[in-house]
Parts: structure tokens; sequence; C-alpha cells
């Protein structure tokens, strides 16, 4: 029972509706434009080295300056910007994708398999997953960077597996449920076809949540050394790469991938916010926000 495209149109009115989610929609999609298109309309590459201009400021030739090796900042910045974005994405899918089937399986068959997926559950939530992933990181160095976003993807799944399960233990008890069953349709084809779909509204608002979380979970990794190594480059690496000039006249080193990083993730949680409220079925109309 997916939604149908009135409900669709419904939710897209209310979204539209909230000035500050259609905001960080906006600057979400900018961001995503300069990251991926911008550098290639830019004269410097990140790997490109100006021999003539070494720790400048922002300028018209250098829009945020250079660093002390003449590499320009903003095609750095770009470049981090890309691995830090499609890393939350990936991950927010992942992750996302594991809670509805964890949480569905364990709702929907109870039993052992319940007993078990909440006891997985149950000993990851008290598991430190900042510190094993800084204690696994080393065995993945030269390794793809995908390896460090299935570590990030491992930890972030079990309070919406939770929530999936009440939802399945409830909606299992549905008569659109009951009548699958009875025409003998399986099992997986009913959590498939009938109770996630019902419960794709929850999940959407999850997975871009997740997207700032893990955004701001591989900077922090990365900024300890943790994270993306090089010679890939993430908006974590450019602030621990730089975080010692912030309080120096060469502090637009640091100030640019912070203050961006702050920006990306505002926006984002400004588009979750207005998800939330246009996808939710008890939402009046409200007011304008």
């Amino acid at each position: 029972m997916a939604a149908n495209p009135s409900r669709i149109r419904l939710a897209a009115h209310r979204f539209l509706r909230r000035r500050l989610a259609v905001l960080g929609l906006f600057l979400v999609l900018l961001f995503f434009v300069f990251a991926y298109l911008g550098p290639s309309f830019y004269k410097w590459s990140y790997d490109k080295l100006d021999f003539q201009s070494f720790l400048t400021g922002p300028s018209a030739e250098h829009w945020f300056g250079t660093t002390q090796n003449g590499f320009d900042m903003y095609a750095l910045t770009m470049r981090g910007m890309q691995k830090s974005l499609i890393i939350g994405l990936i991950g927010a899918v992942i992750s996302t994708a594991i809670a509805a089937a964890a949480g569905a399986a364990a709702g929907y068959f109870s039993g052992w398999t319940d007993r078990t997926i909440i006891a997985l559950i149950d000993l990851l939530l008290v598991l430190p997953g900042f510190l094993i992933i800084a204690i696994l990181s080393p065995l993945f160095e030269g390794h793809t960077w995908l390896f460090f976003v299935l570590l990030l993807a491992a930890f972030q799944w079990m309070i919406t597996a939770r929530v999936v399960r009440s939802m399945t233990l409830s909606m299992k008890e549905r008569e659109f449920v009951h009548a699958a069953r009875f025409m003998g349709v399986p099992d997986w084809k009913i959590i498939l076809r009938h109770i996630l779909p019902n419960m794709s509204s929850f999940l959407i608002i999850d997975a871009t949540i997740n997207v700032s979380s893990l955004i701001l979970s591989e900077v922090g990794l990365s900024f300890f050394g943790f994270g993306v190594q090089p010679p890939d480059i993430s908006l974590g690496t450019l602030i621990n790469d730089h975080w010692q000039s912030a309080s120096t006249p060469n502090g637009y080193q640091f100030y640019f991938p912070a203050v961006l990083l702050v920006l990306l993730v505002l926006s984002v949680n400004l588009v979750g916010d207005g998800l939330r409220d246009a996808l939710d079925p008890n939402a009046g109309t409200g007011e304008e926000r």
C-alpha cells in the first residue's frame, strides 16, 4: 500500500509551505552543484599547485586562498565536500535499509528471530561505536573508503530498527496483512509490498536525518585520523589539517571548510524537519515557517 499520487502532492504542498525547509533544500542542492559541477568550471584543481602563491588569502585568482604548499583551498574544499556528501548519502541509505530489514523481520516473525535481533541491537547500543571504528580503521588503510562507510552504517541503525519493529508489531495485525496471508502470499513479499511501504514516510525522514549524522561522524573520525585517509580528502581531513590556523591570519584555511560543514548539516536538518512535518498524516495545514 504505497503512497498514492494525491498523498504525494499533499506532502509536497506541505513541504513547500515551510520556508526554512525549502531554503534547506535549496542550499543542499547548491552544495551538490558547487561540489560536483563547480570544479569543472574552476581554473584550479585540488591536486594542482600554484608555485606563485603560497599562503595567499582569498582573491579573484584563488577564491578561498591557498595553502602553504600552494594548493587551492576552494578546490580542496569542494573535493572534500564531494566525499563527505557521498559518505553521508550512501551511509544513510545503508543504515536505514538495515534498520528496515532487521526491524520488520523482528516484528513480523517474532520468536527466536525477534529475540536474536533485539539481542544484537542491545549489544551494539552499549558498544562504543566511535572507539570501535577508530580501532578497526587501520585495518582498512589503503583500501576503498567504502569499508569506512559500512562501519559507520553498522553503528547507525539500531534505534530506527526498534521503532520499525514496534510499527511492524502493530501493522501485522491489520486486515490487509491477514488478507495477504490468507491468499498465500509469502512472508517476505508481505513485508516488502505491504508493511514497509506503509512506513515509507518514517524511513524517508530517518534516512534524511542520518545523512547529517553520518557526515558529522565522518568529520569527527577523520579529524582524529581514523576516517578518510590521505590521499583522499573530506571536510574532516581539511579541518584536521588546518585547525591550528584558526587563530592566525591564515584562518581562512580552517574557517571555509568548517563554516560550509555547519551550513551543510544545518541545511540537511532543515530538510529533514520539513519532511517530517509534510509526511506526518496527523499534521494540520499549520502556519508557514
